[in-house]
């Protein structure tokens, strides 16, 4: 059954009189809520928030002297009262209202002033389930939403940012708020509670190990509105969720102009290839240009493994991301500065480096403070037309495979190593991946095809560039080879032949495996199956 509509016309001012506050986030609140009493607000409070309060001077009344009841069961009821939501939900221009609260000693709260417990700082900290469970607020979200729904009559803050533009309004209005304000905040509000209430839920079905939870609620804070989309004519915003994965959303900007959407995109997809190189094995650096690798490699330091990265494709480097798994130093700063270059991340930078990059303004220097963990699992979400496809995170790594030679001849230890190189990279381009990779290094990539064969032959025809570049031949003489799913046919197979691979590392599981592998046999090559897919569309 609908429920009528509230015929009475909400007030553009509200006179502050009394004001609720109860906030685990005491950021700011002091001067706050100075701002109040200057212009005469009565304050109500509970717990510890009441306490800090009257510590700092200021002339408080306890909640339990509007509901007539303590706090009971360790502080679990406090505001669940009549008192309390009936002076937040009281519409005052309706007469029953007006009687109903008059009748019950109802005095109307013109202002709520709360944030609410640390839920997913408590999740991220590692705590066990029940004190996790008693950090689920249950009073906040239900003040929040109560004075939010009320918002014709009443103000509600949950975010100290928003303190100052409060009082600003309360000094312009002579001590009122004007309804647009208090609509815009009870937006915020919701905005919160929702998003409150998702990480709960998130968390319950993670605890329950449930893939497929029957309602999924994604919800992020806006980090930053972007100029535009991934084209000027689309609107674009930044948000980050609560998930603690080191990476774009966690880094610190030291310079350069703001990230734009598909600077975003691009940081996060080279980031996280470079990741899959443990840096206390070896330094690596991987180059992106739209979310494709156009130069991975290894080497003792991130200076040689940059010039290593860079070889593979010296034309697609230029304006591209730039990632790192070791901290940027010096040597290194000047090399990547030598061409233009969007973004360079890392886990830190010395000073001399920062100093080198200060000088080209537009470049953005980002620090991570560490890497993201390959093998961590997460949640990948993607729009499409009146819903979203939920998957995990591709965590599968090569070092954790148990890699099977199917081939007569076995891989040599440089090839085996170069292998599991190139499947590394592999896993970070986008399908159908053909990736070739020697020393170390790629110096072929092929991505993004609707053909397997048309990949492996534009990673050949890029290497051939490479070699004109340099003045040699192509490095995918007595390369390897990755393929990201396993050859269909052995057409794929054959062109990498052609362009001289000695070994292949591919999932395997076609049908035509055995055509494949005699093929392989036929042309002298080793090849190894992996049993793991890594499509990336």
């Amino acid at each position: 059954m609908a429920i009528a509509a509230n015929t009475f016309p909400a007030p553009d001012r509200r006179r502050m009189r009394r004001a609720l506050i109860s906030v685990f986030d005491k950021t700011g609140l002091e001067d706050f809520v100075r701002g109040l009493v200057g212009h005469g607000v009565e304050l109500v409070s509970t717990g510890g928030t009441a306490r800090a309060l009257t510590a700092a001077g200021f002339t408080v009344r306890d909640v339990s002297e509007l509901t007539g009841f303590p706090e009971i069961m360790d502080g679990r009821v406090k505001t669940l009262h009549p008192s309390v939501h009936g002076a937040l939900l009281g519409i005052q221009a309706d007469p029953a209202h007006s009687d109903a609260m008059q009748r019950h000693g109802i005095v109307g709260i013109d202002l709520l002033v709360v944030n609410l417990y640390p839920f997913q700082e408590t999740v991220a900290s590692g705590a066990d389930a029940a004190t996790i469970v008693e950090n689920i607020d249950i009073g906040g979200p239900a003040m929040i939403r109560a004075a939010a729904k009320n918002h014709p009559y009443v103000t509600v803050v949950t975010d100290p940012a928003d303190y100052a533009a409060v009082l600003d309004a309360l000094e312009a209005g002579g001590g009122e708020t004007g309804l647009d304000l208090r609509r815009q905040l009870a937006a915020k509000a919701f905005g919160l509670t929702a998003g409150y209430d998702a990480a709960v839920s998130a968390w319950f079905a993670a605890s329950l190990g449930q893939t497929t939870p029957g309602r999924f609620s994604l919800s992020g804070r806006l980090a930053e509105s972007l100029r535009y989309g991934e084209n000027p004519h689309q609107a674009a915003s930044f948000y980050r969720t609560g998930e603690a994965r080191t990476g774009v959303a966690t880094a610190r900007q030291i310079q350069g102009k703001a990230l734009s959407y598909n600077n975003i995109n691009d940081t996060d997809a080279a980031f996280e290839l470079v990741a899959e190189f443990d840096p206390a094995r070896t330094a690596a650096v991987a180059i992106i240009k739209h979310a494709n690798p156009c130069g991975v490699a290894e080497g003792d330091s991130i200076l040689e493994a940059y010039r290593r990265a860079y070889a593979c494709d010296t034309v697609s480097a230029f304006g591209g991301i730039v990632a790192l798994n070791r901290p940027l130093d010096a040597a290194s700063a000047a090399e990547i500065t030598q061409i233009f270059t969007e973004v360079i991340i890392a886990p830190g930078a010395d000073a001399e480096a920062m100093a080198i990059i200060a000088a080209k303004k537009n470049l953005r220097l980002l620090l991570t403070e560490g890497l993201p963990d390959p093998r961590a699992a997460g949640l990948i979400v993607k729009s499409v037309a009146g819903g979203f496809l939920l998957q995990g995170r591709d965590n599968g790594v090569v070092d954790d495979i148990d890699l099977r030679v199917v081939t007569k001849r076995q891989p040599t230890d440089a090839e085996m190593a170069d292998l599991r190189f190139a499947f590394r990279v592999a896993k970070h381009v986008k399908s159908n991946a053909i990736v070739y990779a020697k020393d170390l290094a790629t110096v072929g990539i092929g991505a993004g095809q609707m053909s397997r064969v048309d990949s492996a032959r534009i990673a050949a025809r890029k290497a051939e560039d490479a070699a004109k570049v340099a003045g040699g031949e192509p490095l995918t003489k007595g390369s390897v080879v990755a393929s990201d799913a396993f050859f269909p046919f052995a057409d794929g197979l054959l062109s990498a032949v052609e362009a001289g691979a000695t070994a292949v590392i591919q999932p395997g599981g076609s049908m035509r495996d055995p055509d494949v592998i005699a093929a392989a046999d036929e042309n002298g090559l080793a090849m190894v199956f992996t049993g793991m897919r890594h499509f990336r569309h």
